[in-house]
């Protein structure tokens, strides 16, 4: 009410002269009692237990639409659909990886296929940590430093290009197993040709991929290839070997398109390497050329003796699918050859006996 005091002792200094001025000062004053006594509808008194009541308001719904709390880590695996087999796998390649580490639920986020190769990506969780697992090849990186699965799948992809490109040689474990002396040589061959600069460079090339080729028929001829009544050719006769060797491991009439491939292809390698070997304006165009030939003529007698010799069989015994992974282990000797579905988990006796 200040500001009525000094609204009275201003009109009490400067009094209004007539009946005017004195009705403005009593209407001002009766004004300035109308805006005090007028309560304000906007302003309400909050009550005292305001606090509670907006605790109550935000309280929890219980009933039917609870949000159900985070299920425990183990029991996870009750709830998702996955291939039985790849979870036991890679929930046992993180254990080996992680040794200390326990694992309680594994899940496929997705699968990708990139340059020919599936990527299966895995979100593995252990008693102490969280892991992306990506697999062809395996590997596994800690989500506290790689939160982004997309980020580390392309991480993952780089550094798998840049693996194979240093373990250049044998198509699969199986092949390299069973002619490791004769990938050994072509391996050889591929580091000449990386270091190679001048045409003698890659003359040598040539030669070590004949000698790769030669290797092949001492890895895999046998005397009881030699029809009866026939001389064995020499050791270093390859072309006469290479057709002795296609008729026994692609023998019949089912295996002729087969068989015929073969013998094409060795006779072709071996002339190229024979023309780059005396090619004096040799380039390295030319030594990729004949490398690559060599290699295919390794991959393809290779696949055709593995499946000659294991003498397995072409579906699983157990739920009938295709999808059989061969290994060969030269401990097994002589019978060196594995199998395992990839579907449902089937092996083959050998890979289920108990290990001293």
């Amino acid at each position: 009410m200040d500001w009525l005091r000094n609204t009275k002792s201003t009109f009490s200094r400067r009094r209004p002269s007539g009946i005017i001025g004195a009705a403005a000062f009593c209407g001002l004053i009766a004004l300035g009692y109308a805006i005090v006594s007028v309560p304000n509808p906007t302003l309400k008194r909050r009550p005292k237990n305001a606090k509670e009541q907006g605790k109550k308001r935000r309280a929890s719904p219980r009933g039917e639409c609870t949000i159900p709390p985070v299920p425990v880590k183990h029991i996870l695996g009750s709830f998702t659909l996955a291939n039985p087999t790849s979870k036991r796998a890679v929930s046992d390649y993180v254990e080996s990886q992680a040794r200390d580490e326990k694992v309680l639920h594994a899940e496929k986020m997705k699968s990708e296929r990139i340059l020919g190769s599936d990527h299966d990506c895995w979100d593995v969780h252990t008693n102490k940590d969280r892991y992306w697992v990506i697999t062809s090849p395996s590997n596994l990186y800690s989500q506290q430093y790689f939160p982004s699965l997309d980020f580390t799948l392309s991480f993952h992809i780089g550094v798998t290009a840049r693996i194979m490109a240093r373990s250049r040689g044998a198509p699969d474990d199986a092949q390299k197993g069973r002619l490791l002396p004769t990938w050994r040589r072509w391996e050889q061959a591929a580091e000449t040709l990386d270091m190679a600069q001048e045409a003698e460079d890659f003359q040598a090339v040539g030669v070590k991929c004949r000698e790769c080729l030669i290797q092949l028929v001492r890895s895999v001829a046998k005397p009881e290839m030699v029809p009866p009544g026939e001389e064995a050719p020499q050791r270093s006769n390859f072309i006469s070997w290479s057709e002795l060797i296609a008729n026994a491991i692609a023998g019949g009439a089912t295996a002729e398109r087969i068989r015929g491939h073969l013998k094409a292809i060795a006779k072709s390698a071996w002339e190229l390497t024979g023309w780059l070997t005396h090619a004096n304006g040799a380039t390295r165009q030319d030594g990729v050329f004949v490398l690559d030939a060599t290699h295919t003529v390794l991959a393809a007698f290779g696949s055709a003796v593995i499946r000659h010799e294991s003498g397995g069989p072409e579906r699983c015994p157990k739920c009938g699918s295709y999808n059989l992974d061969v290994g060969f282990n030269p401990e097994l000797m002589p019978r060196p050859y594995v199998y395992e579905c990839e579907k449902c988990g089937w092996q083959s006796p050998e890979m289920r006996k108990p290990q001293a």
